[in-house]
């Protein structure tokens, strides 16, 4: 139901005064920060993707669903403030029933300056928590079953996820609390290595550490989702042989067709998809790129779905645009060193490429939950292959992983 969504009037923090109760920043437009770049299709097919999306389930494996300020370079002040606004508006106007929300997570810098603390974590998803209870659009999902009433009912499933796990440190009852408060979705590292593995960016990969299969074990007993994006290869095949259940790569593309430490090879995706899992492709600027088109389009990303769906069947692939409502590119230019990017992009000579000021198509959240679609009927691909990649085979791995 997609296309028809009961939407909402509601703001972030409503029942609160700016200037007064927090400090207020302007912040981008939602629906028309860029010129949309909608992929042009005939009558007919316009009528499919309508149809598509109205009738099944749609699911983003990776967003960040919080407006930027209008300013990106105040975000620093702006993620001080703990209170990140929720793009009620924009998500109303998308075509997804559930989206996995990943919060700030790198620049969650409220209580410290390196971020990733367990009081920095809790802060920022208190306060989104606190926000989504005044409105009645957005369902905190905690289930499959609440998947299926936001589709059913015209709304839309927001489920809390964190894609690195240094916050619970070493204390695996702290997956629990995660659990408890409502997160069912987390990832092993973000990049830098932790008590539970190696992350990318590490110039060596010690696998996953004793703690991590701990931590590992702990997710599958409670039902949290585990997530391998952002982790070294060894820790990532580590945790798919240690896991008993499926996990996701939410958000990443083939090394194959890219050379960069945030693109995952070959080995790496056969045995995600070989243990039941799912991988989501990813679309932040300048990640996706191939070496075919070295500017970053909705045409580069497709191009490593392809690739992996080529790979692992087309049960085992999906989409973790990684996109948001602000100006993407700027935030990375902001936050390099929190998020780790001079270490995860590729830097090989040969490998240059046109930095875009966003990827075309794939802007933001609700431009992409139309545009993937929209690809996908452009490229003749069935109703029952768009319909797997677009959410079924996510669902899939949530019905076997979650409680």
């Amino acid at each position: 139901m997609g296309l028809n969504k009961q939407g909402t009037s509601y703001k972030s923090f409503g029942y609160l005064e700016p200037g007064n109760d927090y400090n207020a920043f302007e912040m981008c437009d939602q629906i028309e920060r860029v010129a949309h770049d909608l992929i042009v299709l005939n009558s007919e097919e316009d009528q499919r993707v309508k149809r598509l999306i109205a009738d099944n389930i749609i699911i983003s494996m990776h967003e960040h669903l919080g407006v930027f300020p209008k300013d990106i370079m105040e975000t620093p002040a702006y993620c001080k403030e703990g209170r990140m606004t929720t793009a009620f508006e924009g998500l109303a106007n998308s075509g997804w029933d559930a989206v996995f929300d990943n919060l700030m997570d790198g620049i969650a810098q409220i209580h410290s300056k390196s971020g990733w603390k367990w009081d920095d974590v809790l802060t920022d998803l208190g306060h989104r928590l606190c926000d989504i209870a005044h409105q009645d659009f957005i369902i905190h999902c905690k289930n499959v079953n609440d998947i299926r009433t936001a589709h059913k009912e015209g709304k839309m499933a927001w489920i809390a996820a964190m894609e690195g796990a240094a916050m619970i440190e070493n204390e695996v009852d702290r997956i629990d609390l995660l659990y408890g408060f409502g997160v069912r979705l987390l990832g092993i590292t973000y990049s830098e290595s932790n008590a539970l593995g190696s992350g990318l960016k590490e110039p060596r990969d010690g696998g996953l550490t004793m703690f991590g299969r701990k931590a590992v074990e702990r997710m599958n007993k409670v039902g949290m989702l585990i997530d391998c994006s952002h982790t070294g290869d060894q820790t990532a095949l580590d945790t798919i042989e240690w896991s008993s259940k499926p996990i996701v790569l939410s958000h990443i593309g083939a090394k194959a067709l890219w050379e960069s430490n945030r693109l995952a090879p070959d080995d790496v995706i056969k045995a995600c998809a070989d243990k039941g899992g799912v991988i989501g492709m990813e679309a932040a600027p300048h990640t996706t790129l191939t070496y075919n088109n070295r500017v970053h389009t909705i045409e580069t990303v497709m191009e490593h779905f392809e690739y992996c769906k080529d790979l692992v069947g087309i049960d085992h692939v999906s989409f973790g645009p990684d996109t948001l409502y602000g100006d993407h590119v700027g935030l990375h230019h902001a936050y390099s060193a929190a998020l780790s990017l001079k270490e995860s992009k590729a830097s090989n000579p040969g490998q240059e490429f046109n930095e875009v000021e966003y990827v075309k198509g794939l802007e933001n959240p609700t431009e992409g939950s139309f545009n993937l679609v929209r690809w996908l009927v452009k490229h003749n691909y069935s109703d029952e292959d768009i319909i797997k990649v677009m959410g079924g085979n996510t669902l899939r791995v949530l019905e076997e992983v979650w409680y």
